[in-house]
């Protein structure tokens, strides 16, 4: 276990970009008291970093500077046996995320990351998993964009409507903002992917077995017109992450379906959303077309200040059950990189102040932290609401 260690989390990665909006935001919002340190394996990025997290609180001139390279697992563990909870934006985290988990679920150290990779999320699970929960530590995957608005958005929204009843969830997802490069080169090199990422994540179906008891099942809808918008089924991780929620925990009733979907207002739209993805798995399997698609974005390259200003998300949620429909909204600022780094913060500094679910494994962020996290990412400016509820 993590009692007694000399910090409470270590930033991995924050000399990146959304790493650095990360290290940013802790600078200007960690509680007075709180123990971090940023890690890396430049000492010279790091120093430039804390010098401009000074310049946002004076306090940073002192943080301390950890020596780590995710080539190096003997560095990640050494970091991993310091702090309570290490913290990774080093993506893609196919390719550099397994070192951090093993050495995190090796020492009792919880662990947060920013993935959308589900092959990566599922690896994890079945290498680890096991050793997590028995020495205590929390795998805590996709704590930005993906996939906290839908996690902890249809976790608030099955709380608004009875219990021990069948459920059925729909998410409607619009935005707009940028991807970033990380969530870029993650969905490319998953695409490039698609038979290793099914097999592994059979492999884990047949590890880890239904809800006892209970049904939860996805539903898988096609393109189509409702609600003022052209719907299109999501090719993210999102609804694996709600699905497993909903399998751990109890109060998303005997039956519970869940849908997710991206929502947009024109036609000419969506069909370029199509065609884009389908172009992109299509040149994904192509070594050279695949290394074209990875150029067109940089990792560490992300909009200034003024763009990510204008960029907004809203994921709304339509449910019935018992009885009763509830729409419900999940909504804020730009979701790829300064939501996405306040998301993450945050569910770091939960995890080390707040009095959260007793949980270990690899586990969601509403098993892990439920409730309290909704009430800090509240607190700091993401808006969960009821927009109608009414009987059926």
């Amino acid at each position: 276990m993590s009692v007694g260690r000399e910090f409470d989390l270590v930033l991995l990665g924050a000399t990146g970009f959304t790493g650095g909006l990360t290290a940013e935001y802790l600078a200007a919002n960690a509680p007075n008291g709180c123990r971090w340190a940023l890690a890396g394996r430049n000492r010279g990025k790091l120093e430039s970093l804390r010098s401009r997290l000074a310049a946002i609180n004076p306090a940073c001139e002192s943080l301390d500077l950890l020596q780590a390279d995710v080539t190096e697992p003997v560095s990640l563990r050494a970091v991993a046996m310091r702090s309570r909870a290490v913290v990774s934006t080093v993506g893609p985290y196919l390719s550099y995320g397994e070192p951090l988990v093993a050495a995190c679920a090796e020492h009792g150290t919880n662990y947060l990351d920013l993935t959308g990779e589900p092959e990566f999320v599922d690896r994890m699970y079945l290498g680890y998993h096991e050793q997590a929960v028995a020495s205590g530590a929390r795998l805590v995957h996709c704590c930005g964009f993906d996939s906290i608005p839908a996690d902890l958005g249809a976790y608030y929204t099955v709380q608004q409507l009875p219990e021990d009843v069948p459920l059925e969830v729909q998410c409607y997802v619009t935005a707009s903002a940028a991807f970033s490069a990380g969530t870029y080169h993650s969905a490319i090199t998953a695409f490039s992917r698609m038979r290793a990422m099914a097999s592994v994540a059979a492999r884990r179906r047949r590890v880890e077995g239904p809800a006892e008891g209970r049904k939860v099942h996805g539903v898988k809808g096609l393109p189509r017109h409702e609600h003022g918008a052209w719907v299109l089924p999501a090719p993210v991780i999102d609804p694996q992450i709600v699905l497993r929620s909903a399998r751990a925990l109890e109060r998303y009733g005997p039956d519970f379906s869940y849908g997710h979907n991206v929502a947009v207002r024109r036609l000419p739209t969506a069909a370029a959303i199509l065609g884009g993805v389908g172009a992109a798995v299509l040149l994904a399997q192509v070594p050279p077309a695949r290394r074209w698609l990875l150029g067109r974005m940089q990792p560490g390259d992300g909009p200034d200040a003024a763009r990510r200003a204008k960029a907004w998300f809203r994921a709304r949620f339509v449910a019935e059950g018992g009885g009763r429909r509830v729409t419900t909204e999940v909504s804020g600022g730009d979701p790829g990189y300064g939501e996405t780094a306040k998301m993450l913060a945050e569910s770091a500094l939960c995890l080390a102040f707040d009095d959260v679910p007793k949980s270990a494994g690899q586990v969601t962020t509403a098993v892990a932290m439920g409730n309290p996290l909704i009430d800090r990412l509240r607190r700091a400016g993401i808006t969960f609401r009821v927009v109608s509820e009414r009987a059926t």
